[in-house]
């Protein structure tokens, strides 16, 4: 695509890979802007949302670039913050950096850029490699993802490292956040705790989770002895139980063969016919069949039960067709 001359808001998140997507645009002739998104944050919990943006504006001031904050801590708590909460009451587990990249990476930003004159957005997500984030990608719509450039979004990791270094980036040597996108520092699981107390393991574990047993008087094992690994295969929410087994493996885990994924909300980029593959665990393995209605069913056993709730995505080769929400 031919950017010379397009008005391009630029996603800086504080990271690398967002200060070389713009450092990319402006290079290639592009009037490129830089926003950073300010989400909501959990009172009286650590927040680096501050420091994140002061990075931001560095690489705006070291590329000679227009930078505006963008308020989105309203969309955060209604759409992401919100849902994440009600899903996990009733024992189901959302996946929480989908919906932020619906409702506010993608949905308010777009927004806010297009009311601002922008001719697009820009964003510095990967879409392949080793650090594909495709599968957070499937729930943003359809014409904002087409509309959306994404500079680094074919590079790996060491080249946008040694791009940040070639563009004198500030950024350059910065790790990788860890941490959900409206989180920061906080992991899902403390803050869980802060909003829905810690006596209830089956609101804060998530079907195929590894675990280890500090939550045994919660516990009700079902094969193996004590020692682990352990995972859950199993939540009860009234009785405030999970079922652990010593393998993810739903026939290992004396759990019916599960061969069929049934899913909700659906959101398809292109024919749902086409699927072949899904993935329903970030970067777990994707498993071969395909689409029928409001289920995609697998040409073989599934590795793992799928968790009510959170996000099965489909692909066609490395395309990325669609995706949905795990019913129950």
């Amino acid at each position: 695509m031919d950017v010379r001359g397009k008005k391009i808001f630029v996603g800086l998140s504080g990271g690398v890979d967002s200060a070389v997507s713009a450092a990319l645009l402006k290079r290639a002739g592009a009037e490129v802007t830089g926003v950073f998104i300010k989400g909501w944050y959990p009172p009286g919990m650590p927040c680096t949302w501050a420091m994140e943006r002061r990075d931001a504006m560095r690489v705006a001031a070291r590329l000679g670039i227009q930078f505006l904050t963008l308020d989105a801590s309203a969309e955060y708590k209604k759409n992401v913050i919100d849902y994440l909460l009600a899903e996990y009451r009733v024992g189901r587990t959302p996946n929480p950096d989908v919906m932020c990249n619906r409702e506010v990476k993608f949905g308010a930003f777009y927004r806010f850029a297009k009311d601002a004159g922008a001719d697009t957005i820009a964003t510095g997500h990967y879409r392949s490699g080793e650090k594909d984030q495709s599968y957070f990608l499937w729930a943003v719509p359809k014409a904002i993802l087409a509309a959306t450039i994404f500079p680094v979004g074919n590079y790996e990791k060491d080249k946008v490292r040694s791009l940040a270094k070639q563009f004198n980036l500030p950024v350059a040597e910065k790790k990788d956040s860890q941490g959900v996108c409206f989180l920061g520092a906080v992991s899902v699981k403390e803050f869980l705790k802060k909003e829905l107390g810690d006596d209830n393991p089956a609101l804060l574990y998530t079907i195929g989770q590894r675990i280890g047993l500090e939550g045994a008087p919660f516990v009700a094992p079902a094969s193996g002895a004590e020692k682990g690994p352990w995972y859950v295969i199993g939540k009860n929410v009234e009785k405030k139980k999970i079922m652990i087994s010593k393998t993810r493996l739903p026939a290992q885990a004396g759990v019916s063969t599960v061969r069929a994924i049934f899913f909700t909300d659906a959101n398809w980029f292109s024919e749902p016919t086409g699927a072949r593959e899904a993935q329903y665990r970030y970067r777990g393995l994707r498993v071969a069949g395909h689409v029928d209605n409001d289920r995609f069913i697998a040409t073989a056993s599934l590795p793992e039960i799928p968790a009510p709730g959170q996000s099965v995505v489909f692909y066609k080769d490395d395309e990325l067709v669609g995706g949905g929400i795990i019913a129950a």
